[in-house]
């Protein structure tokens, strides 16, 4: 039983780097062609862009208190499935890598298969987005996910010659600047943990946290910090690059299930599309 301790995106002093029985319809089981080609439509798709922590076990630097194998955890992830399903997705997006979806689409056919068996495959991604692909009927889910590396603690490695006042101050106690956040996370259950992660002012936290704030740390006449938060601006345009990869028109609906930094800068981007509209998160978390 692995139990991940709450964290909770602090970057300082870390150590850190980076059951339903419905039945359904039967499946495909060969591997989701993946085409670069997107249809062109008329209107925009639909999008429920969802923040989540991981559910299981990660490489990122920091995690939240959830033991996957709770049974209790389990039955709060379908809940919480089910409430999602209501959006009636028709492509579901996860933070898998791209180069993983072929095991991606097997790990899926074998809980369709079975769905009385809990998966905890990547943690959200079988416990929460496989149950909402059954729910939904679909034969496929994808991982739009890219890996890529930087270095969260720069500016604590660095000679700081950018502001190094702002920035320590602020990694010393984050939420002091934003006391709207500042909750006893422990305290809260799964619905209201997420209710919170996919608020507007968490989401504005969570890329202040993890790469605008490293725009103030920097040796003399160099920009370490900025570079280091170019790099996570990177990773994430090249998620938003694989969500444009998929196939689609304006009659889909795209639910896309990722840790909040992701969703956060997914948001971002698709706010500014002439290709997507966001749904209100909060309306199916209620």
């Amino acid at each position: 039983m692995k139990i991940y301790t709450l964290l909770l995106f602090l970057l300082v002093n870390l150590g850190c780097k980076e059951t339903a029985s419905h039945e359904i319809e039967t499946v495909e089981s060969e591997t989701p062609k993946l085409s670069t080609n997107t249809s062109s439509a008329v209107g925009k798709v639909q999008v429920l862009n969802f923040a989540t922590f991981h559910m299981g076990s990660t490489s990122d630097a920091n995690s939240v208190d959830f033991d996957e194998n709770d049974q209790k955890n389990q039955r709060d992830a379908k809940k919480i499935a089910a409430m999602i399903a209501a959006f009636k997705p028709t492509i579901i997006c996860v933070e898998v890598p791209w180069d993983k979806n072929e095991e991606l689409h097997h790990r899926y056919q074998e809980y369709i298969s079975n769905p009385s068996k809990v998966s905890t495959y990547y943690g959200e991604v079988g416990m929460v987005a496989f149950e909402v692909g059954r729910l939904s009927k679909l034969k496929s889910i994808f991982g739009i996910d890219h890996k890529m590396e930087y270095n969260y603690r720069i500016g604590q490695e660095i000679e700081n010659a950018v502001d190094s006042v702002t920035y320590n101050n602020y990694y010393k106690n984050p939420f002091g600047f934003h006391p709207e956040i500042n909750l006893n996370h422990d305290e809260l259950s799964l619905l209201e943990k997420l209710q919170l992660y996919n608020s507007p002012k968490f989401l504005d936290f969570l890329i202040a946290v993890n790469a605008d704030m490293l725009a103030f740390a920097g040796t003399e006449n160099n920009f370490e910090g900025a570079d280091e938060a170019a790099k996570y601006y990177q990773r994430n345009l090249r998620i938003y690059s694989n969500l444009n990869r998929l196939p689609m028109t304006a009659q889909d609906r795209v639910f896309i299930l990722s840790g909040g930094s992701h969703t956060a800068f997914l948001g971002e981007f698709m706010r500014r599309s002439p290709k997507y509209e966001m749904v209100n998160v909060q309306d199916y978390l209620n």
